[in-house]
């Protein structure tokens, strides 16, 4: 059917009414519109590129023609997509190796294989197919959708074979290249920032200069003094030219007021195969999370000696990295594996999907259960801790039952943002619990005065050891370094420099003052196993630079470098159990 778009005038209207007798074609009348709407959209229809005159246009045997050339090359087409052999396709996709980044790259190109065969096009439907622009477009956008759904896959694929270097339990038998035990890391290449005198620069001096600047805004002195540190300082410098480079940018963020964190901007954005990378850099350089992991699973698991069903409660769970090596150990216990439930606690992320994290979290733990042949059951929370209530955690009665926090209470606001401290009512709450266990780690940091100056030294001061750290035990052209820096360091110290109220999201204390906040609570504290404590030691003393301080007084484990405490691991049971 041939739909006559355009009103015609005169004498040419009756020639095509006449033509389209003698074809048997049916022409739908316009509705009726005034003289001036008639030559208005006549004059439209002339003036548009690209098209044939109207009279040839009409043209009974050019018209045909035209039908017949298009139907031709439509066929032609639907006649040339033909489909490869599946063996072929099979082939292919065994020959794509997950260890391999250019594999993700090259299916990129690939076509989608979605159908298997191509339905009968009728001649009008073609036509109309081919003359709708607008489904040409969404089409080609679906077909793009389509064709990015393989290297999502792939993706996937190579992040769960990544998830083998959670088992940090086990011992480093694959040759990987340890850290250097006296010195300097292996293989570091000095790529450090040239300084411009032969007269040593004190770095701390200078940013101690500045920052009094900032608070006295004496803006004018406060950028000369940028100035000249970032003359000396460099992001991938040595560990004094790294401290300069990013306290140079903290500042400036505080004096421009350009930089504004969100309500938590801990959560990192980078894509899990590169977090798992950096994690087996960061776990083979530094004792801290192994440590912490270590200490917590193996009490966890002498208290689930004789348990049916050992409920986890894991408050900061994120990509759950702790439970892999626990999950391993229960399924090796004498009379068989526990069910194993968690209850994974996390902040929401921005977006529409507030809990994907944690439910990623979720079947990530699956898979290594299904591995080891351990009962599982899974359930999630994303709010605020303050705001969970008891009900929430789903409870049963008979289970043994652990709450675990490391190193994420220090991100919950303390009484200076709110009278009704959150910090305090999440510890109630994990009160409230009534756990048979409280596993709790956390920075030993005093950066959280109230006053910037006070605030700012004490910053100085710990991220000074921690770049000094990872200087000693990551070369410099390691990328994986920089994510680690960014995660563990440079987050915490521009929230801490530039910003203030409600907007400083890490609120670190000292192991002291946590231990009246957890006393106050309704917690008392529980020893820590004198095994458990040797056998970290001798591990720290064996697979790691011999600056790395682990200590243990009473009930507390300390960690440190070269002297400096910075992060403290305590065990906790309720203090009157209901």
């Amino acid at each position: 059917m041939l739909f006559c778009k355009y009103p015609l005038m005169g004498s040419d209207s009756t020639t095509v009414l006449d033509l389209a007798a003698n074809q048997g074609t049916i022409l739908t009348p316009e509705p009726v519109v005034s003289p001036v709407s008639k030559n208005l959209n006549l004059r439209t229809f002339l003036l548009r590129p690209n098209l044939l005159n109207l009279r040839t246009l009409l043209q009974p045997n050019l018209r045909l023609a035209l039908q017949a050339a298009e139907r031709s090359f439509f066929e032609v087409l639907q006649e040339d997509q033909t489909l490869p052999p599946s063996d072929q396709i099979s082939g292919d996709q065994d020959n794509c190796s997950l260890e391999n980044f250019s594999s993700i790259t090259s299916l990129l190109h690939q076509p989608t294989l979605g159908f298997t065969g191509s339905p009968e096009i009728s001649e009008e439907s073609t036509r109309r197919y081919r003359l709708r622009d607008d489904d040409d477009e969404e089409d080609d956008l679906e077909g793009g959708r389509k064709s990015k759904l393989p290297a999502i896959s792939v993706i996937d694929e190579l992040a769960e074979k990544l998830e083998e270097v959670l088992l940090v339990c086990q011992k480093n038998d694959h040759g990987e290249a340890k850290p250097s035990k006296t010195g300097r890391a292996k293989g570091s290449l000095n790529r450090s920032k040239p300084q411009k005198s032969d007269q040593p620069v004190d770095m701390r001096n200078l940013l101690m200069q500045c920052a009094q600047a900032v608070a006295s805004f004496d803006q004018s002195r406060a950028f000369e003094k940028l100035k000249e540190i970032r003359e000396h300082s460099s992001s991938h410098g040595d560990a004094t030219q790294r401290l300069g480079y990013h306290f140079a940018e903290a500042l400036e963020a505080r004096i421009t007021g350009t930089m504004k964190a969100p309500v938590f901007d801990v959560l990192s954005r980078t894509s899990m195969v590169d977090i798992l990378k950096a994690y087996k850099e960061f776990v083979q350089a530094c004792p801290t999370l192994v440590m912490c992991y270590y200490t917590a699973n193996r009490t966890i698991f002498e208290l689930a000696s004789k348990a049916t069903t050992l409920h986890i409660i894991d408050f900061g769970i994120l990509y759950g990295f702790q439970w892999p090596c626990l999950i391993q150990a229960l399924s090796t216990r004498r009379g068989g594996p526990p069910k194993l439930r968690v209850t994974g606690i996390e902040l929401p992320q921005a977006g529409f999907r507030p809990s994907e994290r944690v439910e990623e979290t979720g079947q990530r733990l699956k898979r290594f259960c299904d591995k080891f042949n351990v009962p599982f059951e899974y359930n999630f929370i994303a709010k605020s801790w303050d705001t969970i209530t008891l009900d929430e955690l789903v409870i049963n009665s008979g289970e043994t039952t652990v709450v675990n926090c490391i190193l994420r209470l220090q991100y919950t606001p303390d009484e200076t943002v709110s009278l009704n401290s959150p910090r305090d009512t999440a510890l109630k709450l994990f009160r409230d619990i009534n756990p048979d266990l409280f596993v709790f780690a956390e920075i030993n940091g005093m950066y959280n005065s109230p006053f910037f100056l006070t605030r700012f030294r004490e910053a100085m001061f710990h991220c000074s050891s921690l770049f000094d750290m990872f200087e000693s035990n990551i070369s410099e052209e390691n990328d994986c370094r920089t994510l680690v820096e960014r995660e563990l360091i440079i987050k915490d110290a521009m929230s801490v420099i530039a910003c203030e109220g409600a907007e400083r999201f890490a609120r670190p204390e000292t192991y002291k003052q946590w231990q009246v906040r957890i006393l106050r609570a309704g917690f008392r504290p529980a020893k820590l196993n004198k095994q458990i404590m040797k056998e970290g030691k001798e591990l720290v003393r064996e697979r790691y630079h011999k600056d790395f301080v682990i200590d243990n007084d009473n009930h507390w484990m300390f960690q440190g470098w070269k002297g400096r405490v910075l992060y403290a691991l305590s065990c906790w049971k309720p203090a009157k159990k209901q």
